[in-house]
Formats: C-alpha cells, sequence, structure tokens
C-alpha cells in the first residue's frame, strides 16, 4: 500500500508539471525551448531558496524527473559543492551532480541515433 501512496504522489506532482507545461504551450507564444529552458531556472530558483526540496521529499520521481527537477538538483550540487570547496564550487557542482544524467542523455541520444535512420523533413 505504502507503494501505491508514492507512485500515486508521483503521477500526481508530475502530472501537475507537465500540465503547467502543456498550459503554457497552448495558451502563451513561448517555443518549446524557451518552455524547457523557463523550467530549469525555475528549478534552481526553487531549490535555492529552499522550496523545491520539500516538494521532492513529498513526491520522489515526480518531483525530480521533471526539468524542474533537474534545476533543482544544479542548484544542489552547487550549494554542497559551495560548502566543501569554496567559490570554486559554483563553478563544478552543478556540472559534477548533473554528469550521470548528462553522460547518460549523451550516451542515449548517440545509441538511438545509430540504431536508427533519421529522416528528412
Amino acid at each position: 500500500m505504502e507503494i501505491a501512496i508514492s507512485l500515486l504522489k508521483a503521477f500526481c506532482v508530475g502530472g501537475l508539471i507537465c500540465v503547467v507545461g502543456q498550459i503554457l504551450l497552448d495558451y502563451t507564444k513561448l517555443t518549446p525551448a524557451r518552455i524547457l529552458v523557463g523550467f530549469v531556472v525555475l528549478g534552481v530558483f526553487l531549490g535555492t531558496i529552499g522550496i523545491y526540496k520539500p516538494v521532492v521529499e513529498f513526491a520522489g520521481a515526480g518531483a525530480t524527473v521533471p526539468l524542474t527537477g533537474f534545476g533543482y538538483l544544479l542548484s544542489e550540487g552547487v550549494s554542497q559543492a559551495v560548502k566543501t570547496q569554496g567559490l570554486v564550487g559554483i563553478l563544478k557542482g552543478g556540472l559534477c551532480a548533473g554528469a550521470a544524467g548528462i553522460s547518460a542523455a549523451i550516451l542515449f541520444g548517440i545509441l538511438v541515433a545509430l540504431i536508427f535512420k533519421p529522416k528528412k523533413k
């Protein structure tokens, strides 16, 4: 039963984030790229001021998988690196924290490009 509650929380919070993105796509003239960047910046901002951490603790993957979660990851990485390495952590923290996800995205992008034949529009 506990797993079902966790899944429901993740689904609701992740779904709510996606609903906000869909509303922005449907009712504004923002491009998808600008909305994606906005979500990452929002995640950094909310993580920096401490609002996003309780959301992550409540929803788990529902809050960490969307792009706001990536922004939160960057802000947490910078915060931890500044505590341990000083001002150098500002430059290193986000990259170190997000390295696994960025590497996986690049690797899987290359694999998909090798397996499937791209079509011209």
